[in-house]
């Protein structure tokens, strides 16, 4: 758990965080969301004392992160940026092992580390292990670098703008694995973006933040159907909201009793991917793997009835 308690920063008398407020239960995915010069990225690194807080706290857990020395409170974080951040002239195991040398692991528990999270990030040891980073795609240095940031096992993972270099097809499979990834781990992760399509993809709770201050914190679903300000709601898109509240369930839920031809999908299937593949394809109605169709009719509805 972290708890963020009235934290504010401010240079030269101007605040640039104001009176922030909020917990993040272990486990979960925050998501910092705000335009340009809001304060989230300043935020997140007064988590880890890259930045000191002017006023507040944060705890880790029961600890308050002031009591701890920046360099070994930084070991117990996880961090990972956009660009990746790995060292050129070291390997991506080198790049892996980095935090664990500096606590003092034995090797070949550094070793098998490395192994580990490589094959976690479906990067085959035997291939890449020792591959320096400018032989890699840039969708597999952005795995290493956040196979880096959790290579000590870290109780609080922070991620800023960890995808934004990445093209759009890239990008949207780094987001999958990563939810997928945190969930197996159970790792708590904070991550900044200024993309509220990636907010609503990754997080269970999101922060929206202008000119220093938190607007709201809620789980998705309330952020799109009760936005707090009218800067939330520009945020959202009135447009793009029926959408994004169909990515949030997923075709189990209108499963309904019939046959379809074609190939099943997986139950898992989000609502806006099912109504996607409708209309892409020009299909009235969509088998479901286990038995069952969602249909056209019932996703439109349900795009409707979010719409209002």
């Amino acid at each position: 758990m972290i708890r963020l308690d009235h934290l504010s920063k401010l240079y030269s008398g101007r605040a640039v965080v104001e009176d922030v407020s909020l917990t993040v239960e272990t486990g979960q995915i925050a998501a910092l969301v705000g335009t340009s010069g809001s304060g989230k990225t300043t935020l997140l690194r007064m988590i880890n004392r890259l930045v000191e807080p002017t006023k507040g706290r944060v705890w880790i857990g029961d600890t308050d992160a002031a009591k701890i020395e920046p360099h070994l409170l930084r070991r117990r974080i996880g961090y990972a940026i956009q660009g990746h951040g790995l060292f050129p002239h070291r390997t991506v195991g080198e790049n892996i092992a980095i935090v664990p040398r500096l606590l003092g692991w034995r090797e070949a528990e550094i070793s098998a580390r490395i192994d580990e999270l490589m094959q976690l990030f479906d990067l085959d040891p035997a291939v890449y292990r020792d591959r320096l980073p400018h032989a890699l795609s840039g969708g597999q240095q952005q795995r290493v670098g956040v196979a880096r940031a959790l290579a000590a096992r870290p109780e609080l993972l922070l991620m800023d703008e960890p995808f934004g270099a990445l093209d759009p097809v890239i990008r949207a499979k780094a987001q999958d694995d990563l939810r997928a990834i945190q969930r197996q781990l159970g790792t708590t992760l904070v991550i900044v973006t200024h993309d509220m399509e990636e907010a609503i993809q990754l997080g269970d709770r999101i922060a929206v933040m202008d000119k220093g201050r938190l607007l709201q914190f809620a789980p998705p679903s309330e952020i799109l159907t009760a936005p707090a300000t009218p800067f939330v709601e520009a945020l959202v898109g009135a447009a793009e909201r029926p959408f994004r509240l169909l990515s949030l369930s997923t075709v189990d839920a209108l499963r309904e009793p019939g046959e379809a031809p074609g190939t099943p999908i997986n139950p898992d299937t989000s609502l806006r991917e099912a109504l996607a593949l409708c209309l892409w394809e020009g299909r009235a109605a969509l088998p479901v793997s286990g038995g069952g169709i969602v249909t056209l009719a019932a996703l439109q509805a349900r795009a409707e009835g979010a719409s209002r």
